[in-house]
């Protein structure tokens, strides 16, 4: 995905995003309340959403819904798009490929463009709570930064390798409109979607009329 244009404060420092993991994601999961998911099909997940503009109680309390969702879908991701939110914030609480855990939510991402000698492509399978069931492999850099602002409106930079790298792509494709099955040839994406319908999800989602 390109560089995209903002006009949003910027910052040369990364967040640190690892210290009170359990501690930081609890507090806002114990605030929160989980919402069912949107899945492929719902109108909110194919095009872009809007800005975050008001870093206020509300966006503190959908930050925390988020949380809440994520931890009831087992998902390691979240977009706000996913749970039927029009606004640019994701949150996130995953993994990377040396096992250290990264929780945080970031507004307004913008994926950054890589050198060339970061894009080493990681072929690994990847899911979506909106694809519930179905995984393909997915090609992506295994190296990742996003730029952004926290809660507050403060700008911030994230960066991820591995299984963390793809989790920064794909919740930022979220906000964008695109779901990890466009990127899939016809044949995959139809594959996936095979999956998905013989599936039963193991959390609540929101039915396509």
């Amino acid at each position: 995905m390109a560089q995209q244009e903002t006009d949003q404060p910027v910052t040369d420092e990364f967040i640190v995003d690892t210290e009170d993991c359990e501690e930081r994601e609890l507090a806002h999961r114990e605030r929160g309340t989980s919402r069912p998911i949107t899945v492929v099909g719902n109108p909110v997940l194919h095009k872009e959403c809007k800005d975050v503009t008001a870093f206020d109680d509300e966006l503190a309390q959908l930050i925390d819904d988020m949380f809440a969702s994520q931890r009831t879908a087992e998902g390691v991701g979240l977009a706000a798009n996913q749970i039927g939110v029009d606004l640019k914030v994701f949150v996130y609480d995953c993994m990377d490929d040396e096992g250290v855990r990264h929780v945080g939510a970031v507004c307004n991402p913008v994926l950054e463009e890589l050198p060339a000698d970061r894009r080493v492509l990681d072929e690994s399978n990847e899911g979506c709570l909106s694809v519930p069931t179905a995984y393909a492999e997915l090609a992506r850099p295994d190296y990742a930064i996003v730029s952004g602002q926290d809660a507050q409106g403060n700008p911030i930079r994230v960066q991820g390798t591995g299984y963390f790298a793809r989790c920064l792509q794909h919740e930022t494709d979220h906000l964008y409109g695109y779901l990890y099955i466009d990127r899939l040839s016809k044949r995959d994406r139809k594959d996936a979607l095979k999956q998905m319908a013989e599936g039963t999800p193991r959390y609540p989602v929101v039915p396509n009329d």
